[in-house]
């Protein structure tokens, strides 16, 4: 198979651009390396990737021809996008429009040319639920985003309902409860949990450290992508991608106190707005359609993830 990933740069994109690549398949990449975190991690990120049957664009899904950049593509794999729930807020709001929205349905008009394409996965996530009305929450329940951020991913996968209704783009949206692993974002918890515990520094907590989280382990995000593109699913199908944790932060700091051997510095500060105080996602209906449920627990995940920061940051001490 041949396969776009967009946001191929990024933490996603670049694990799922490996594996596709470990897999035997040809791999497009296009970012267009935005600064909101250091260039120099996306780099490190594209280093990282084989340069045997890897493609790299650099461009702005906005601006690039994309009709040409899909010929031939029998999945595309949509990671772009601007990240962050804080960051979401006032005048920012038109980066995530631009990046979020807009970058989505040009892609999705292209794809509805496409004479090649199989699959179009859809990057959503657990922020459209908001504070959920039930748990385990269900892709049936009522998405209410408490950010901006969960707003425009909710409109992506709305636009990729709407693009299969009308014209049979074949797209899969999958909703990522947190996801973590080596090489996550350095704005991410556990990238920042693992650095503090690394290099002794303190650790910042939003809020009480009550709120519970279920975390995804990386490796699972990208069976769950390649299992979406590679399955037999109706057009529009929508999908979580629940890691099964259902922690707190504070249980959270509790492993890696284990895993690091020594106390943990935390400064608890206010909780930001946007933040919700609980997710944890259903996962039968993926089970049952595409046969995907997580691997890795959060014990192992998280001991992968200090093991990284370890031959991270150590080596800057």
């Amino acid at each position: 198979m041949r396969a776009l990933v967009t946001g191929v740069a990024g933490f996603v994109g670049s694990n799922l651009a490996r594996a596709l690549l470990d897999q035997g398949h040809d791999v497009v990449g296009i970012d267009s390396l935005t600064d909101y975190y250091e260039l120099r991690i996306k780099e490190l990120n594209l280093a990282g990737i084989p340069s045997e049957r890897f493609t790299l664009v650099r461009g702005d899904l906005n601006e690039v021809d994309l009709d040409q950049l899909l010929t031939g593509v029998d999945w595309v794999f949509h990671q772009a996008g601007q990240p962050g729930v804080r960051m979401s807020w006032g005048r920012d709001f038109a980066i995530y429009e631009r990046l979020n929205i807009s970058a989505t349905q040009r892609l999705l008009e292209a794809a509805k040319n496409s004479s090649s394409l199989r699959r179009l996965v859809y990057a959503s996530s657990s922020s459209i639920y908001g504070d959920a009305e039930s748990f385990p929450t269900r892709e049936t329940d009522r998405p209410q985003p408490l950010s901006p951020y969960g707003v425009t991913k909710l409109a992506g996968e709305h636009l990729c309902s709407l693009y299969a209704a009308n014209f049979g783009v074949p797209t899969v949206s999958l909703r990522y409860f947190t996801v973590y692993g080596p090489g996550q974002r350095p704005d991410m918890a556990f990238t920042r949990f693992v650095r503090a515990a690394v290099l002794g520094e303190t650790i910042q907590i939003f809020g009480d450290g009550k709120q519970i989280r279920d975390f995804t382990y990386i490796d699972d995000i990208v069976a769950a992508n390649v299992l979406a593109a590679s399955s037999d699913v109706p057009p529009g199908s929508v999908f979580n991608v629940a890691g099964g944790s259902n922690v707190s932060v504070n249980e959270t700091l509790d492993i890696l106190t284990g895993l690091a051997g020594h106390p943990l510095n935390v400064d608890h500060v206010d909780v930001v707005a946007g933040d919700v105080r609980r997710t944890g996602g259903a996962i039968d209906k993926i089970t049952g359609a595409i046969g995907w449920r997580p691997q890795v627990a959060i014990e192992e995940g998280l001991a992968r993830h200090l093991a990284w920061g370890e031959r991270t940051f150590g080596r800057s001490r």
